[in-house]
């Protein structure tokens, strides 16, 4: 399954490269609510929220009532999450949260454990994605300026008993229409039971259709705003 990606940050849509370089963005909101009406689910980032440089708290209210969406950015507690929730989101996306980065943390202590169990008693295992991101094979957080040091295999396994789906973005690719590691894919495919979506330079519909052929959905979002795929 194909899922659109829509990233806000100062009020537009964005695209940036590796999370850091912005390379498109767009105000005309309109358009691209009309051309994702057709999917069953798209994401909606606060990228602000995530680097904690603000919100698009309103932006993301309006979107959530007009598209089916899986929000995330910033979301840092069960009731930011039911918040969003009520406000029309499907699911809610946490990713940093999730992780102790204390440098002084533990290897047992770098997942909190306890914070997800809470998560899913509070907000409910349907509504909720746990995101994995991983730079240079380890776990980034804190809008991928921060690691953690935990493979992504290592995460997904400690957090599988509390969240619907994970979400897992490749960023060393991400945003640079390189294509995503399908290995990579086949590996966490086979970590979790649970949806699998990942993201991080995927480039044409091909790849689309050969990581479904693993049971693993795409986050598209550079290959559909600059018109190299079709949405």
């Amino acid at each position: 399954m194909l899922i659109p990606s829509i990233d806000l940050m100062n009020g537009k849509i964005v695209q940036l490269r590796q999370g850091a370089e912005l390379k498109l963005s767009f105000d005309d909101f309109d358009y691209w609510i009309n051309k994702f009406s057709k999917y069953p689910l798209v994401q909606l980032i606060d990228l602000d929220a995530a680097m904690r440089k603000g919100d698009n708290r309103a932006l993301i209210h309006d979107i959530a009532k007009r598209l089916p969406v899986q929000v995330g950015g910033g979301i840092r507690t069960a009731d930011d999450a039911r918040a969003l929730l009520d406000s029309g989101a499907k699911r809610v996306i946490f990713g940093s949260s999730l992780f102790n980065t204390e440098p002084d943390a533990k290897p047992d202590q770098l997942i909190r454990k306890d914070f997800a169990a809470s998560l899913q008693k509070e907000v409910g295992e349907e509504n909720l994605v746990f995101s994995v991101d991983t730079k240079n094979g380890k776990v980034a957080v804190r809008g991928w300026q921060a690691n953690v040091d935990l493979t992504p295999e290592e995460a997904i396994t400690w957090l599988e008993p509390y969240c619907a789906a994970f979400l897992y973005t490749h960023v060393d690719t991400e945003g640079t229409m390189q294509g995503f590691p399908i290995d990579t894919a086949a590996i966490l495919r086979a970590t979790t039971t649970k949806q699998l979506i990942v993201a991080g330079g995927i480039r044409s519909k091909q790849e689309v259709d050969d990581l479904d052929a693993f049971g693993v959905d795409a986050v598209v979002g550079m290959a559909v705003y600059s018109g190299a795929m079709e949405a």
